[in-house]
């Protein structure tokens, strides 16, 4: 990612997600990613910084007007001794409404090098049309 101004590469660091004064019960650290949406005259793309998660480790669900975004990262180094350690391992959380104008039903999710990228296309406007009345 660039500043626009520099055109240095700049990261964000992870943030762990606030639970709203809401105590956790999980033993793993979660974290908001970084996210950016984009508009269109189709639709939204929400594009999460997902590094270290596997495409089997990967949930994204829908219910009740709220897309959630999870992601389990894949364990470190098994097996072997830690020298330096500065990646803190932890799951991916975020969560967002959906207006109306999102069309359900057509939503897609892909990852490729620990982005995921979320397609959320709007419905298409009403057409006008004739409406015929049926005489009883």
């Amino acid at each position: 990612m660039t500043d626009g101004n520099s055109g240095e590469l700049n990261a964000r660091e992870k943030r762990p997600l606030d639970m709203g004064g809401a105590e956790s019960t999980s033993g793993e650290p979660r974290f908001s990613p970084a996210v950016d949406i984009w508009e269109s005259e189709e639709g939204l793309t929400v594009v999460a910084d997902m590094p270290g998660v596997p495409p089997e480790g990967l949930n994204v669900d829908l219910k009740d007007n709220v897309l959630t975004i999870f992601g389990r990262v894949a364990e470190g180094a098994k097996g072997r001794k830690a020298l330096l350690s500065e990646f803190e391992v932890g799951d991916y959380y975020r969560q967002f409404a959906l207006s109306e104008s999102i069309d359900q039903e057509r939503i897609t999710a892909s990852i490729k090098d620990g982005v995921l990228t979320v397609a959320l296309p709007k419905q298409a406007p009403s057409q006008p049309r004739k409406i015929s009345v049926v005489v009883e």
